[in-house]
């Protein structure tokens, strides 16, 4: 606690006022918790008050700071103290040092003489709240100073070494360092999808590293994919803004391209053994990595076929042919390489010799020919594979100078006894390029990037319609979709894109839109339902043309009057009974049965015309539902129509029979 000394209630102090001057006060009430005391004094008739703390008590009365050890008072100047009436008004007087008037000047009458220490230093001045808040902020302020005094020097540092975008990677690894994604290395491979889509990123070249590009892909997890995107405020502050995309599975710059190939063609190799038609086609920017990936890396110009995701299928497909479940098949093994260049398809395995793309009698897409040879092991595919790349169509552009101009196929065909038995796709697909990155070629390379953009175009619709199980696959929009049409109408196919990406923010704007385009394919096969169609917005014709249908229909076909048995005439009694009977026969389990379905068809345009009220609906779908309802409706028609003719049949005989009795009858009246 506090020591008060000899301070007490009802004493006289020296205070000081908020002005400088100094007079006395008596002390009202002591706080011992907070250390200060409350005075009052009288100032023109009125009496006054404060609060003082105990240190400043003790600075003006050091008499009163020891009540066992006094100290002995120093000789003091007189200090000139204010009359009543020129005492101002109340702030705190330890804001204020206490003026010590000079030697000459001499204290008036009428005012109190109080003593002080002589020695300044006795009189020290206490720092009130007000101020060491003010100190505070003061010190803050030069803190934050020289931070930016740092940031200025380090951002000159990064300008002069040749890193502009120092800042945006500070905010990239803090952004990153808040993450926790798992590896996709220790991951099973999961169930194979009808489509499956799968992200593959690869590492910055060494064109990006000498540029000193900032890598802004991140994935934090199996099937995760983050692009950081630098962008620019009005005040010119850069800030990140970060998409997130979800695939079925994402690879990092360290997954290699039998862990690729593990969870995205080998899933579907089997297929093409139970005669089905599979397709695996890489996807992405120029440079990103598609032939890397499809064919193997690349040391220089020579490439590596061994470890591509061609000679990882043929390896399997051969170690597929020993098993026992296939091996009675009899089954060889073919292999086809070429290229869509310019929407023309040539062949490189026979001296880029021109094909034609034609359909048969049975509406069958034939390469008319198509040179097929036979392999045995997989070193004769990547003979093919060599052979091929050495011929492939290739060009410089402003992004990769070894850039791909054609759309290369690799298919191995299976057959048995010279019929296919199954076949699987292998697509280097030509890289999709934005008009920028072409505009300072030359003419060739425009249209070149046209005619890509335009069969890449053609690959997303023919996707989009086979994600959605449309009954019309436009294969037609182009050469790659047209020689790709089994892959896409077939009953067993299956496709799996690879998507590649570059990670350096120079390619931002391309890797967005690779996202994009695989996403929404992803998106379409999340919604594939095999026994339901989509539906779509129609015009308002359509609607009123179905509708008018379906009324007809209902007043045509709800009618079940128009079934009945013909009167037969009052003047033969003789053979009603055995009509009646004949009757009797016509109504069969059968006949019941048709009139049992004829009754509940009739509820169908009913449900029908519900369906089309909605807003949206399949115009094709309810087509189809009329003439399903049609063509039961017609069986049930059909089935009466038999049995009403021969009831005819029998009616008009027993006529002819009753007449005939009933002829001599009437003679032998006569």
């Amino acid at each position: 606690k506090p020591h008060f000394g000899d301070v007490q209630v009802g004493i006289c102090v020296a205070i000081k006022r908020s002005d400088g001057r100094i007079h006395l006060a008596v002390v009202t009430e002591i706080n011992r918790e907070n250390a200060w005391v409350t005075v009052e004094w009288v100032e023109k008739e009125v009496k006054k008050g404060k609060k003082i703390d105990l240190e400043t008590i003790f600075l003006l009365n050091p008499a009163l700071a020891s009540a066992k050890h006094p100290t002995a008072p120093k000789p003091l100047s007189p200090l000139s103290l204010a009359s009543p009436s020129a005492i101002g008004d109340q702030r705190t007087a330890t804001r204020w040092m206490a003026i010590i008037p000079q030697k000459n000047e001499t204290p008036s009458g009428d005012s109190l003489a109080v003593r002080v220490p002589s020695n300044p230093c006795l009189v020290k001045r206490k720092k009130s709240t007000c101020v060491r808040e003010i100190e505070k902020l003061q010190r803050q302020r030069e803190e934050r100073r020289r931070q930016q005094l740092e940031i200025r020097a380090q951002r000159a540092h990064d300008v002069n070494s040749g890193n502009p975008n120092s800042e945006v990677m500070r905010m990239i690894e803090e952004y990153r360092r808040h993450l926790n994604g798992s590896r996709v290395s220790g991951l099973e491979p999961l169930e194979a999808h009808r489509i499956c889509v799968c992200v593959r990123k690869r590492p910055l070249n060494q064109q990006e590293t000498i540029m000193k590009d900032l890598d802004i892909i991140t994935i934090p997890s199996n099937n995760v994919v983050m692009v950081h995107e630098s962008k620019q405020k009005v005040d010119l502050t850069r800030y990140l803004e970060n998409q997130t995309f979800c695939f079925d599975h994402a690879f990092d710059d360290t997954a290699s391209n039998e862990l690729v190939y593990q969870f995205t063609a080998q899933p579907l190799v089997e297929s093409i053994f139970r005669k089905g038609m599979a397709t695996c086609f890489a996807y992405g920017q120029t440079g990103s990595g598609k032939t890397h990936t499809m064919g193997g890396a690349f040391s220089g110009r020579d490439q590596d076929c061994s470890n591509g995701i061609y000679a990882l299928v043929a390896q399997d497909v051969f170690l597929l042919l020993k098993n026992s479940a296939y091996e009675k098949l009899d089954l060889k093994v073919y292999g086809t390489f070429f290229e869509i260049y310019g929407g023309k398809v040539y062949d490189l395995l026979n001296w880029k010799k021109k094909l034609q793309v034609l359909e048969d009698g049975n509406q069958q897409v034939q390469v008319v020919g198509l040179w097929e040879q036979e392999v045995c092991c997989v070193e004769d595919v990547l003979n093919l594979v060599e052979l091929g790349n050495s011929c492939r169509t290739s060009g410089q552009t402003s992004v990769n100078a070894h850039s791909s101009r054609s759309h290369a196929v690799f298919q191995v065909i299976l057959k048995a006894q010279g019929e296919l038995h199954g076949k699987f796709s292998l697509i280097d697909l030509a890289g999709n390029e934005r008009g920028a990155d072409t505009a300072k070629g030359n003419r060739k390379r425009q249209l070149e990037g046209a005619e890509i953009n335009k069969s890449l175009l053609a690959l997303k619709e023919c996707i989009r319609a086979l994600g959605q199980n449309k009954p019309h696959t436009p294969f037609r929009a182009s050469k790659l979709t047209q020689v790709l049409r089994d892959s896409f109408i077939g009953q067993n196919s299956s496709t799996c894109m690879i998507a590649t990406i570059s990670p350096g923010m120079a390619s931002c704007e391309n890797t967005l839109n690779t996202l994009r385009y695989a996403n929404r394919v992803k998106e379409l096969t999340l919604n594939v339902r095999p026994h339901h169609r989509s539906l779509y917005l129609v015009g308002p014709e359509e609607p009123k043309m179905l509708e008018k249908h379906i009324s007809n229909s209902e007043m045509s076909l709800q009618r079940d009057e128009f079934i009945k048995i013909p009167c037969i005439p009052s003047g033969i009694q003789s053979g009603e009974e055995k009509i009646k009977g004949e009757i009797e026969t016509l109504s069969t389990p059968s006949m019941e049965n048709a009139m049992t379905s004829w009754k509940e068809s009739n509820q169908w345009p009913t449900k029908v015309k519900e369906t089309m009220d909605a807003v949206n609906y399949d115009v094709d779908f309810c087509i189809a539902q009329l003439l399903v309802i049609l063509d039961q409706k017609i069986g049930v028609l059909t089935e009466v129509q038999k049995k009403l003719r021969l009831l005819q049949s029998d009616f008009q005989k027993k006529s002819k029979e009753n007449s005939a009795v009933m002829k001599p009858d009437t003679q032998n009246l006569v």
